[in-house]
């Protein structure tokens, strides 16, 4: 009797116990699945870990390599511009002269350039800077036409100077408010022609056309027979190509040919038509 009893008891006992146990592994399969997928996320932080670490290095190297190239283009800048202003200083369209003629006094370190370009047609002016009247020149009115300073002062070189080295450090505000009070304060001096044309340049080169347009005629008004006259032309066809007046731009390229075959200016003009197709 007593083991009939024992096994009732089992049987009714089995059941809740398999039970707990199914219950158990399925609680132990969801426990590893969670594991399996907190590893997964875990593995995937620390990839978007290793990958930022490595974009912030690349970031730094492409930062390190980018104030290199500033530097570099800087200092590129600073050459070009050198390089550009010793070329404008020889714009004045210099022709070769003949044995024993004289050039006119030499290059002072203001810029002052040595003497005229020798144009094909007679300047449209009374005097030379020399003060030699050319040549079956018909006579015109002094007050339109200032005849510059021999020599400069002390004062009128320093404050030349003064305005010239700040167009030199590209402080071209500043410049152009120097060279406009030297204009005023020695409009016929020695160096006025040159203050007229940075003046007109301090323009330019900020692509103020209309204003660099205005000053540069200003100079050919004023100075046609400067040595900068032949490099205000140049500048003048540059800005009438620059503002798409191209009939304009080559007639004025055409003429700087004309008068001044022989200067640096008129060979640039040359070779700006023939660029460009004017």
């Amino acid at each position: 009797m007593r083991p009939v009893l024992k096994g009732v008891l089992l049987l009714c006992l089995l059941p809740p116990a398999w039970a707990a146990v199914a219950a158990g592994e399925e609680q132990g399969a969801a426990l590893e699945k969670r594991v399996l997928v907190l590893e997964r996320k875990v593995r995937a932080i620390s990839d978007l870990v290793l990958r930022m670490e490595r974009l912030q290095r690349e970031v730094q190297q492409l930062r390190g390599e980018l104030e290199e190239q500033n530097h570099a283009l800087e200092t590129m800048k600073q050459r070009q511009r050198a390089l550009y202003l010793d070329l404008d200083k020889r714009l004045g369209g210099l022709a070769s002269p003949a044995a024993g003629q004289e050039t006119g006094p030499a290059t002072p370190p203001t810029g002052q350039e040595t003497g005229p370009a020798t144009p094909v047609a007679p300047p449209l002016s009374g005097k030379s800077r020399s003060g030699q009247a050319p040549g079956k020149q018909p006579p015109q009115p002094v007050a339109t036409r200032p005849v510059p300073a021999m020599a400069a002062s002390p004062r009128e070189e320093k404050a030349y100077q003064q305005a010239f080295e700040l167009l030199g450090q590209r402080r071209y505000k500043e410049a152009k408010r120097r060279f406009q009070a030297f204009l005023k304060n020695y409009p016929d001096g020695f160096y006025a022609d040159n203050a007229q044309y940075w003046l007109a340049e301090a323009s330019y080169v900020t692509r103020d056309f209309d204003t660099a347009l205005a000053e540069f005629r200003k100079l050919l008004a004023r100075y046609p027979d400067s040595p900068k006259v032949p490099g205000a032309m140049l500048k003048i066809g540059y800005i009438q190509y620059e503002k798409q007046q191209r009939g304009q731009a080559r007639q004025t390229l055409e003429t700087l040919i004309d008068r001044y075959p022989a200067s640096s200016a008129a060979r640039l003009a040359t070779s700006f038509i023939r660029k460009k197709g004017l």
